[in-house]
């Protein structure tokens, strides 16, 4: 479709195709604002489609207008043809009149059809609406010309307000970018851009204002409303040393913040920047349409020159304009208007339902894979259980149990898994000026490093028997999440570690199966430890003990079933399995930078609840674009055919093509409004 406003500019790729009604336009995620056209256009600032929309009500009124002149004359001329019919309203005083009403809708797509054919993209819309409407002025069926152009301009109208509707997510992700951020310098207080703070600076956050980047507070605690970021309204408080995201808002006392991140690299700035990457990949659906169009579109063409010039040489009373008609109305209803603009627009419509309620989509594509899910593989730590860990006990073995703890902290402080930070928590002071050195992460089982001179080994049973280390049998019966240490290479002790389950982990778990889809847990921690948490949840199977490379080789064995797989984890140390699963889900995509750059799919606010809302999403939007596309070519062909033995008009003509496109639109913009 095309935008009657006159400020609209259209701009063509290399090979004619036109460009900017994309619903892929970039935000560059330094400042917040669209980039420049690839051609070099440059759009108005703070506009969302990329067209050259001002944003007054007199800017409004300009793009309703052609419109309004054209219905109120077109209108006129059918009560006099039909009603009143006086005797000025005859021969070229009625042609003047229909031209008149033509010109204010139409020489907008006339202009862009001889750009598309001028750049090489002769089968355009725009060409196809040209001919036939300027045909049926020739063949003096004047009302219908205008009709024609009319509608389709009204369905560019609805087009446009569909589309901005469906920006607005993304949108209220820009408006939460703060353009000035107060800043600590010299011992006073200045106000400057956020991209000019550099990391280490100290911000200031005053109460119900935004935070401009992340970092760490500084303060002793604040509270912040989150919403933006992860869609939960209930505050959070934070508390020295804590992170802070950008986008979070200030609730009550003024906050200081040491900036660990430029403004380009925050998780806001990564979350806003997937978001709009999101819209250009697209689904196998998309692309098959986009294939089928640009097919489609030429044949019906050639079919239509056929059709008006063929039957001279069968049908033995030929009359050309009776089957010029004909072709004109075959050239209408081939515009594929409804399924390209239509079909686009509902998967950018499940991006932003997704969006609203805190699940990150990479593109359309995962909205697909979302729907054929039959089993999700799910990590257990952070994913299904809080991660706030908290010391229950600690078991010393010839030594004393504060040594044991200080000597276990000291090493645990060089890692930042969840039980690592919870027994450091836990020691709190007793490991300043201890002397640290040649720490070594043992993937899959736990630290090795040098502590005041001592060997340390701090990790699961698996390490101690990976350097032949004796230890107590019976620590093996223990139910708890255990780190077990070694001091010089012989066993020193261990301390229980206690985590809980999430709230909605077992709802989750029960609308999964609801759905049919099987749940399978995957975790390095201990068989006792993860059959306790599934057992209480009810998950169909659940393995522990595994390295990753274990868990690689277990979604393997699911992926030879045949079996769709989504793997739901933090997306850093099970990135081989988020890679090898259909749908990679990373939970809390604000804790890590590595999470956004490989998952899929990103659940902001840690809920597994969030993944049942995530196949939800895909099945609905799913449904409405093929409900879109079945009505779309259903119509078409029905009236195809009634056009070619001469029973449908330009009227049902506009039906098929304007009238269908308009349904489908607000078909696909009923996603925007689904509410979980």
């Amino acid at each position: 479709m095309i935008n009657t406003d006159p400020n609209h500019k259209h701009t063509y790729d290399a090979k004619g195709n036109m460009t900017c009604c994309s619903l892929e336009e970039k935000i560059d995620a330094k400042t917040g604002k669209p980039h420049s056209h690839p051609e070099g256009e440059k759009h108005k600032e703070g506009d969302e489609l990329g067209h050259s929309h001002e944003t007054d009500e007199d800017s409004a009124w300009k793009s309703y207008l052609p419109a309004i002149i054209s219905f109120v004359l077109l209108i006129i001329g059918l009560i006099f043809d039909n009603f009143i019919k006086p005797a000025f309203f005859q021969n070229y005083v009625r042609l003047v009149w229909y031209i008149a009403a033509y010109l204010p809708v139409g020489v907008p797509v006339v202009k862009d059809a001889v750009k598309s054919i001028a750049k090489g993209a002769f089968f355009s819309e725009f060409f196809l609406m040209s001919v036939a409407t300027i045909g049926a002025f020739f063949i003096k069926q004047y009302s219908e010309g205008v009709a024609v152009m009319l509608f389709y301009a009204v369905g560019e109208l609805f087009q446009t307000a569909a589309v901005n509707r469906a920006k607005r997510s993304i949108k209220a992700l820009l408006d939460i970018r703060p353009d000035t951020v107060n800043v600590i310098r010299n011992g006073s207080i200045q106000t400057i851009s956020p991209s000019e703070i550099q990391i280490g600076e100290t911000i200031q956050a005053k109460p119900g204002e935004k935070v401009a980047l992340d970092g760490e507070l500084i303060s002793e605690s604040a509270s912040f409303n989150t919403a933006a970021l992860t869609g939960e309204s209930k505050p959070d408080t934070k508390r020295t040393g804590e992170k802070v995201f950008a986008g979070m808002i200030n609730l009550n006392s003024v906050a200081d913040i040491k900036v660990t991140s430029l403004f380009k690299d925050s998780k806001l700035s990564k979350i806003l920047e997937m978001v709009q990457d999101a819209t250009a990949r697209k689904s196998q659906t998309q692309l098959f349409i986009s294939k089928f169009a640009k097919v489609y579109t030429p044949i019906v063409v050639f079919l239509a020159i056929g059709i008006c010039f063929l039957p001279y040489f069968f049908v033995p009373n030929y009359l050309f304009n009776d089957w010029l008609y004909r072709a004109l109305v075959f050239l209408v209803i081939s515009c594929p208007c409804a399924l390209v603009i239509s079909i686009p627009l509902g998967y950018f419509g499940g991006i932003g339902l997704a969006s609203r309620n805190g699940i990150l989509f990479k593109g359309s594509n995962y909205l697909d894979v979302m729907t054929k899910i039959d089993t999700v593989v799910m990590d257990k730590t952070g994913t299904l259980t809080k991660g706030v860990f908290k010391v229950q006990k600690i078991a010393a073995v010839d030594m004393d149990e504060k040594e044991l703890l200080k000597l276990t902290a000291a090493i645990e402080s060089k890692s930042t898994h969840p039980i690592a930070t919870a027994v450091v928590q836990h020691a709190g002071k007793i490991i300043e000026g201890v002397n640290i050195g040649n720490v070594e992460e043992i993937s899959g089982h736990g630290l090795k490093g040098t502590i005041d001179g001592k060997e340390v080994l701090a990790g699961n049973l698996k390490l101690l028997k990976k350097f032949n280390i004796e230890f107590n049998k019976e620590i093996e019966t223990i139910t708890d999440t255990i780190v077990v240490v070694a001091v010089n290479n012989k066993y020193a002790g261990y301390i229980t570690i206690a985590d809980e389950i999430k709230e909605d982990a077992e709802q989750a778990i029960k609308d999964m199966h609801s759905l049919n889809i099987k749940t399978v847990m995957l975790s390095g921690d201990k068989q006792s430890v993860v059959d306790k948490v599934a057992k209480t949840l009810g998950m169909d199977n659940a393995y522990g003990d595994l390295l990753p490379e274990n868990k690689v080789e277990k979604v393997q064995a699911l992926k030879d079933e045949k079996r769709t797989i989504a793997f739901v984890g933090d997306g850093v140390n099970d990135a081989p399995v988020v890679a090898l699963a259909d749908a990679g889900i990373a939970m809390g995509g604000l804790g890590s930078d590595a999470t956004i750059e490989t998952a899929d799919i990103v659940i902001q606010n840690d809920q597994p609840s969030k993944i049942v809302v995530a196949i939800k999403i895909g099945k609905i939007t799913k449904k409405i674009v093929w409900q879109n596309i079945i009505l779309a070519m259903g119509v078409k062909a029905i009236v195809l055919v009634m056009g070619a033995i001469g029973i449908a008009t330009l009227w049902e003509a506009v039906f098929a093509d304007v009238g269908v496109a308009l349904l489908a639109i607000l078909n696909a913009v009923r996603i925007q409004k689904i509410k979980f």
